[in-house]
């Protein structure tokens, strides 16, 4: 009989149990005292002297310290076992327990085997960590055996086994079976119930979990998190708002772990204000700042479009880990600042902060945003040859994006030849983006081509391709692009705009008419583009007729998304302010062009997030200068 056939074992008899003994006073209370295994071996010796080496009181105790301890040796822990004539539950549970910390699961249900082996009942405390070794290990075979277990030794009304089984059965995304022991359960909790929303949420059932969440009877701010976190994970940000308007409304106190979901979901829309206001309740509340929460409301100010706030935070933290310097540094380098960038850089390593491998991700991509290509050679080589840091697939995307717009292709393609890894989508991607803005089509076409079977159901690969042909005028070429992706049914990625203003969060897509003052925002584009008229602007109407890329064909070119919410942000806002804009596709020459114009002539500094970077317009110019 194999090891793991003998999980199916049949119930076992009280013959196997040591009679129990005296229960000592000294030597136990003096076990409590140990701080070191040196310490330890001595109360060992003492034991042994006294005759006890065989109380499995005393030497569980050891064990137990030995095994779960932070300064034990779990081998030496072992070798005491062995010594062992009758081993009792506790003793098998604190070394299952001791190898789960360890993140070794099959030594867990090894043990757990040779409990049964040798006839020793396991109890209550012995099947949560077998259960969770069992998700480690993804064991679902045994997991269920184990489940079989868990009622056959009297346990099917153990709330906290049967959250674990949930949790276990979520794990390998068997939600059926998770469901089924949620139902069957006599008591369920908290736990209970937010286990089982986060598992629908990580397969994407976010609309499942919403059900199960209102079916909850009392609710804590745990299982607010879990629904709302489920809304963020999935991009539902205007949900995750309702979701978090509710439970404020209903009183429950903001923890910092809604707090950082929240901080999330104003990153993904862009909503500066509603940003500040959790910033601001975080401080008033005196939530833990940790270096998780600090991380993220830089993260939050820095896609914003808040540089300022994002760097003020960062330097009025007290303990700066490494995640809150790479953060501010792909802040800076997101945000064109390839200088403080690099300053920050710089500063790191005179604070002794080990950089890691995404801080040169940043550090390239701040190179490869300003087209600075010998800093970019510089770093590249840098990374390994002063902090041993190897390069990764993203260093190598980096590098060859910095290449590839420099119009440096044939170093690109160099490049990509060398890596000591086969290139992904994202290398790949980097390349076939260049050869569109230099027009290499020879070169765009054998990549695209590559991109288009790698990442077959992404929309922006065959739009790119199909632009490739038609700024060349091969209509055929274009024909069958848009062919290929009708037949394998992909489609685009609708454009859209968000706009934050007076704590309202406003979205457009190009010529819409939903937005309750469109009479006015459109009154109000007609007024901007005459007014840049006057000063040189003429529409870039190049690709319009064959684009597929930014916004859909057939809306008009002076009515796309970003266009009407600076209408919007206009109509708002007074001469000489700052509004922000976040948009999900990358801005179009024409709209760049604009922009710039409608900051001078407006007097306004319009900050927009697209999918690559920030522009910055202000006094007819763009941070970017134009190089994005």
């Amino acid at each position: 009989m194999s090891s793991f056939q003998l999980l199916q074992a049949t119930p076992l008899s009280s013959a196997g149990h040591a009679p129990s003994k005296p229960r000592l006073h000294s030597p136990l209370e003096a076990l409590q005292t140990c701080s070191s295994m040196a310490h330890l071996k001595q109360h060992h010796s003492h034991l042994i002297k006294l005759g006890l080496s065989a109380d499995n009181d005393a030497m569980g105790r050891i064990i137990k310290f030995c095994a779960i301890s932070e300064n034990g040796h779990l081998d030496y822990g072992l070798h005491l076992f062995d010594t062992l004539p009758h081993p009792d539950a506790f003793i098998y549970n604190t070394l299952i327990r001791g190898y789960l910390q360890r993140q070794q699961p099959t030594h867990c249900i090894l043990f757990y085997l040779q409990m049964l082996q040798h006839s020793v009942f396991p109890n209550k405390f012995t099947f949560p960590c077998l259960i969770r070794a069992c998700s480690l290990a993804n064991a679902i075979e045994q997991g269920s055996q184990i489940h079989a277990h868990v009622f056959k030794f009297g346990f099917a009304a153990d709330t906290f086994c049967l959250n674990n089984l949930i949790h276990m059965y979520v794990n390998f995304q068997a939600l059926e079976k998770a469901r089924k022991v949620f139902e069957m359960m006599p008591t369920r909790d908290v736990v209970s119930w937010t286990t089982l929303i986060s598992g629908y949420a990580q397969l994407g059932l976010v609309d499942e979990a919403f059900e199960i969440f209102e079916l909850m009877q009392e609710r804590n701010s745990v299982s607010w998190n879990a629904m709302i976190a489920a809304y963020v994970q999935s991009n539902r940000f205007h949900e995750a708002f309702a979701l978090f308007n509710r439970m404020r409304a209903e009183k429950v106190v903001l923890d910092k772990f809604v707090a950082a979901s929240m901080l999330s979901a104003c990153t993904g829309l862009g909503a500066l204000e509603q940003g500040k206001w959790i910033h601001g309740y975080i401080q008033d509340s005196r939530i833990e700042l940790d270096a998780k929460l600090a991380t993220t409301i830089i993260d939050m100010y820095c896609k914003c479009g808040c540089l300022e706030k994002a760097y003020e935070t960062f330097k009025g933290l007290t303990c700066r880990g490494i995640s809150s310097w790479n953060c501010m540094i792909g802040g800076f380098a997101m945000h064109g600042k390839w200088e403080a960038a690099i300053a920050l850089f710089k500063e790191m390593e005179k604070e002794g902060v080990a950089p890691d491998n995404i801080t040169f991700v940043n550090i390239l991509s701040a190179c490869a945003h300003s087209g600075l290509v010998e800093e970019g050679r510089y770093y590249f080589h840098y990374m390994t040859e002063v902090h041993a840091i190897e390069r990764r697939m993203e260093h190598y995307g980096c590098m060859v994006d910095l290449l590839g717009r420099a119009g440096l292709l044939d170093d690109a393609k160099k490049l990509i030849d060398q890596m000591p890894m086969s290139p992904d989508v994202g290398v790949l991607g980097a390349l076939f983006g260049a050869c569109r803005i230099h027009g290499n089509i020879e070169l765009g076409e054998q990549i695209g081509k590559r991109v288009i079977e790698l990442e077959p159901e992404n929309s922006g690969r065959y739009v790119l391709l199909a632009n490739l042909y038609a700024n060349t005028g091969r209509w055929e070429d274009v024909a069958n692009v848009r062919r290929m992706m009708n037949d394998r049914g992909v489609k685009k990625v609708p454009g859209f705009s968000v706009i934050e203003l007076e704590g309202v969060v406003n979205e457009f897509i190009a010529g819409g008419r939903a937005h309750s003052e469109t009479k006015e925002i459109y009154s109000k584009v007609d007024e901007m583009l005459e007014c840049i008229r006057s000063v040189g602007y003429v529409p870039d109407t190049e690709g319009v007729v064959h684009d597929l890329d930014e916004e859909e064909r057939e809306n008009p070119l002076y009515y796309h998304s970003e266009k009407l919410a600076i209408a919007l942000g206009l109509l708002k806002t007074k001469t000489g302010e700052t509004f922000r804009i976040t948009k999900n596709l990358r801005v179009c020459r024409d709209c760049h062009h604009a922009s710039k114009l409608i900051s001078k002539v407006f007097d306004r500094e319009i900050i927009v997030r697209d999918r690559n970077r920030f522009h910055h317009f202000k006094d007819g110019e763009c941070s970017c200068k134009d190089y994005w």
